[in-house]
């Protein structure tokens, strides 16, 4: 009778534990697990206008419009929208529409949005205020489901920009009561993710947020991890230590794209890698030594042994799929002959010293090492720096580098953001032009662009404003990125999307 007894009792404990190892395999697919580049910055949009941070806050908040995988602009917050005047925008809002804190969405919270954006209280950087600073100038409430917003002047690209994660709509009580600690401690959207937890430099997680307006996340949750070494990223995913891991390095594609249990998700993107100068310092204030150091290099080259064939040379500052991209630019071909003679031209006929930033990107190591090599060859010495993320985008805001690798991201897939925060005088620093050049011409170029209602008159001055570019060369255009994504064989519906702003909630985990 004891024994009897005694295998009852154990075939009830296996039953449990058959039960408790069947939730654990549930729970472990309800977890989705993605490796990014770097952390986050920040978790308001205001504050911060990189890649990594977007990608997270992507999951979190939703914005007016929505711009999908193919480019196209749909319907978020804002159901419709009618242009009343070239100047004038009317949007109806999404009603019933729930936030985070349980705050219900009006629009209210959508002229807070703006307008904290363009007047930041005390201790807030507005790096993202490019978007509508001197472009907005007044948004009104009609009613708690409309709003109408008017511009200075005709702006082609509004549509765009209001579908920019720096546009995302933002609870006005979660940020009051917040204070400074919005962005790290507090994070309130409208979106289908909520932030659980952040621990700095080892993982943000989201957790599902159920009344979120679009349906039900298919994830319960999911784990950020910065992983900043490329091969390390790659290692994780092929260990099962990560569901998915974005931009994998050319050497690991190549290494794992006929791996078994991995498939790759690719597309070509928005985004720029480039050398930039800084062109208020001596001598890059003198443009035959840009030009000469663009002589100096064989780009082609270099983007072929860093990329092993995954990337795009650029022959200009935006992607071929930008509007106003200018097809017609010719690159700088290598020419160390003539660098060496623009050298001594500007009075450096033995070269200089000099220092390359970058941050710790393996691919943007490997230029910096290249560029180092061949400036030797035409007597330049260049010292390379490398610098944590957040540290080196707060350095080369303030003008403290010479020459710095970085990239770009048109995001609203619109000359206007490509090249106007890039190249504008008064964009100079955080907004994104770190080389602090411009000129009077440029400057009335990417004006006309934006202001212009007519899409001819917007190409031709976008055409003009790069072959400026092009012949003054604060910039080394280096390539345009094809972004290999690597995913777990169990992972189903991800999308990629060419600004990098991946959408998530639609990601199945088998």
């Amino acid at each position: 009778m004891a024994r009897r007894s005694l295998s009852f009792v154990l075939a009830a404990l296996l039953v449990v534990f058959a039960a408790v190892g069947a939730g654990a395999q549930i729970a472990a697919a309800q977890t989705l697990r993605v490796a990014i580049g770097a952390d986050a910055v920040s978790l308001d949009p205001h504050q911060t206008n990189d890649q990594p941070s977007s990608q997270v806050m992507r999951q979190i908040y939703d914005t007016l419009i929505v711009q999908t995988e193919d480019l196209e602009l749909e319907p978020g917050l804002a159901v419709s929208w009618t242009q009343l005047s070239d100047v004038e925008w009317e949007f109806k809002l999404r009603e019933g529409v729930k936030f985070h804190n349980g705050e219900t969405f009006t629009a209210r919270d959508v002229k807070f949005t703006f307008e904290r954006l363009l007047n930041p209280p005390p201790g807030v950087a507005a790096t993202a205020a490019f978007l509508i600073d001197g472009i907005v100038d007044e948004i009104e409430i009609v009613d708690d489901y409309t709003i109408r917003i008017k511009t200075a002047f005709p702006f082609s690209p509004l549509l765009s920009h209001l579908a920019h994660t720096a546009l995302s709509i933002l609870n006005e009580k979660a940020v009051t009561e917040a204070g400074l600690d919005y962005g790290t401690r507090v994070v309130v959207g409208t979106g289908p993710y909520k932030l659980e937890s952040w621990e700095s430099g080892s993982a943000i997680t989201l957790v599902r947020f159920d009344e979120w307006w679009g349906g039900q996340a298919n994830s319960e949750r999911i784990i950020f991890r910065p992983i900043p070494e490329n091969t390390v990223r790659a290692i994780e995913l092929e260990t099962g230590g990560v569901d998915i891991a974005y931009q994998l390095a050319p050497v690991d594609y190549l290494r794992l794209k006929d791996h078994p249990d991995i498939v790759f998700s690719s597309v070509e993107t928005l985004s720029t890698t480039y050398i930039g100068f800084n062109a208020q310092k001596p001598p890059f204030d003198d443009p035959r030594v840009r030009q000469a150091i663009n002589y100096a290099i064989d780009k082609e080259t270099m983007v072929e042994v860093v990329y092993e064939g995954r990337a795009i040379p650029a022959k200009s500052p935006i992607s071929a799929k930008v509007f106003g991209h200018n097809p017609d630019l010719e690159p700088y071909p290598y020419d160390p002959e003539k660098a060496r003679q623009l050298l001594a031209e500007a009075g450096y006929p033995n070269g200089f010293s000099t220092s390359i930033w970058t941050n710790e990107n393996f691919q943007r190591i490997q230029f910096a090492e290249i560029v180092q090599a061949y400036l030797a060859e035409v007597g330049i010495d260049v010292e390379i720096n490398v610098m944590e993320w957040g540290a080196y985008l707060d350095q080369t805001a303030a003008g403290n580098h010479e020459m710095f690798i970085l990239g770009w991201v048109t995001v609203t897939a619109d000359a206007d953001y490509g090249l106007y925060p890039l190249f504008h005088s008064s964009q100079y620093g955080d907004p994104g032009n770190r080389t602090f050049w411009s000129t009077p011409e440029l400057d009335e170029l990417l004006e006309t662009g934006r202001t212009a209602g007519d899409p001819e008159v917007r190409l031709e001055a976008y055409y003009k404003a790069q072959e400026i570019i092009a012949r003054e060369a604060p910039w080394i255009f280096l390539l345009v990125t094809l972004d290999d994504h690597g995913l777990r064989s169990n992972i189903e519906g991800f999308v990629p999307h060419p600004a990098g702003h991946h959408r998530l909630y639609q990601v199945i985990k088998h």
